[in-house]
């Protein structure tokens, strides 16, 4: 459910509801509200979830459990060492 998993990115960040209802330039109430799928954000809303994020919308909505690293504007060089720590991490 959409609530689990912006509950999920939230924590990872080490964000609290406060710090991220503060970023979005929403109220913490709406925090909560999103992570007890009581209600959902609206289409421009979810982008800036995203955004904010790095993750697509179709992940926050569990259509797609494929995730990215945004790497624009780093060399061949540098990408190559991050795919090196990824693989790291997952072995």
């Amino acid at each position: 459910m959409f609530g689990e998993t912006i509950k999920n990115l939230r924590i990872a960040h080490n964000l609290n509801q406060v710090q991220l209802a503060s970023v979005l330039d929403v109220s913490k109430q709406t925090i909560s509200n999103w992570e007890n799928n009581n209600i959902l954000p609206s289409i421009d809303m979810l982008i800036k979830i995203a955004n904010y994020f790095g993750v697509s919308t179709d992940y926050l909505l569990e259509l797609d459990s494929r995730r990215y690293i945004e790497v624009t504007g780093l060399s061949d060089e540098q990408i190559a060492h991050i795919h090196q720590i990824i693989k790291d991490i997952i072995s």
